[in-house]
């Protein structure tokens, strides 16, 4: 179904978030490249303070780049659901009016697709489609009828599956941005170039697209790996004599 959802529900008219939480981290020297003077190479010192970490908080929409997010030095569900919800009602108010009646609706667009079997209460027009990681206090029924009442379907990712939320992606990606080569001293340093960071990839957002070039270049690569001739025993036992 997430796959479905990435690959078709922007299309049916539903718009689809991911979100995610990264961290912790510390502060400590990040490996990576920067400017300095030649011959004069960037020196770590040999110590360091554990003075906390921070957490960053992403809801990205793969289909436009665009992400909100919010540094902070936990992700505990008092705060990761009460940001959710006010970010996903500013969302939701820059949506169109819908008008059409839910059997005029795209199959795609309509509670029975994504459910399996039509709503057992009255709910509002499916208007958002969120990829969310199968965690406990995500599945509490408080933060899931919030989402119902107000025309958000929740996707969650299976056990091991992280990698299907997309906004993991996009987090590897500013992370390295904002720490690589530095060395915060303070969890407010790494919460400040985080949220600049990501301000900074607003400006100029990419879309992500699920099932791309990339995955049918790894999908030859492992074509290549395997080789040899498709060709199989009907009747393995044969080979024996």
């Amino acid at each position: 179904m997430i796959d479905q959802a990435y690959r078709l529900a922007e299309g049916a008219g539903v718009p689809l978030w991911c979100q995610d939480e990264a961290g912790p981290y510390q502060t400590v020297p990040y490996p990576g490249l920067g400017w300095q003077p030649e011959g004069e190479p960037v020196r770590q010192p040999h110590e360091y303070i554990r003075n906390g970490t921070a957490k960053l908080l992403t809801l990205f929409r793969p289909a436009t780049g665009e992400v909100r997010g919010k540094g902070g030095t936990n992700a505990l569900n008092t705060v990761v659901h009460p940001w959710l919800q006010e970010q996903l009602t500013q969302v939701l108010a820059t949506l169109p009016t819908m008008t059409l009646s839910e059997g005029e609706r795209p199959a795609l667009a309509r509670w029975e697709t994504w459910l399996g079997h039509p709503p057992r209460e009255p709910l509002p027009p499916l208007r958002l489609i969120l990829v969310w990681d199968n965690l406990a206090g995500h599945l509490s029924w408080a933060i899931v009828r919030w989402l119902f009442q107000h025309g958000i379907m929740p996707l969650y990712t299976p056990l091991s599956g992280s990698w299907l939320n997309m906004a993991e992606s996009l987090q590897r990606i500013i992370v390295r941005r904002a720490l690589a080569g530095q060395q915060p001293q303070t969890p407010g340093e790494i919460i400040r170039w985080l949220e600049d960071t990501l301000a900074g990839w607003n400006q100029i957002p990419t879309p992500f697209v699920w099932d791309g070039k990339r995955r049918d270049r790894r999908r030859r690569a492992r074509a290549r790996h395997l080789g040899g001739s498709a060709a199989t025993l009907v009747a393995p036992q044969l080979n024996l004599a």
